[in-house]
């Protein structure tokens, strides 16, 4: 019965993520792409000035860097005073930061409360899979 119960979760996972695969757009694959994934809004600085970093090294070939950030951390995300500083400086290097929609509704987190510079997956690891299959280089922290 465990085990049944377990395939099942795994499942609904994988299908419910089938429509975030189908709407996702293939990447220029000769552009240097990054994605990380992150439990920790603190990480975010880190996270922003490698990003510059990269920008700097890869010049013209530097191209989409995604960050989503899961876990109950979520729960920071809807204080404005805190991220203001990271969503400025993701504006500023065209960094898309998103949130994990399946750590929203986990740790009960409405959405809209987010900033508006912020985007949502439904699932920040299945997204995450998805780039990488796109050629993205990832990280998770």
């Amino acid at each position: 019965m465990k085990h049944v119960l377990t395939l099942a979760v795994l499942a609904i996972t994988l299908f419910g993520g089938l429509t975030e695969v189908g709407a996702q757009t293939t990447y220029n694959k000769e552009q240097n792409n990054y994605f990380v994934l992150t439990r920790k809004i603190p990480q975010l600085k880190a996270i922003l000035l490698a990003a510059d970093e990269l920008a700097a090294d890869d010049g013209d070939k530097f191209g989409e860097f995604h960050v989503v950030i899961c876990g109950e951390t979520v729960k920071e995300l809807t204080h404005l005073e805190t991220m203001q500083p990271f969503l400025d400086l993701a504006a500023s290097e065209k960094i898309q930061l998103l949130a994990c929609g399946f750590s929203l509704k986990k740790f009960g987190v409405d959405a809209t409360k987010l900033p508006k510079e912020m985007g949502v997956v439904d699932n920040g690891i299945l997204y995450g899979f998805n780039l990488q299959k796109d050629g993205f280089l990832s990280l998770t922290l």
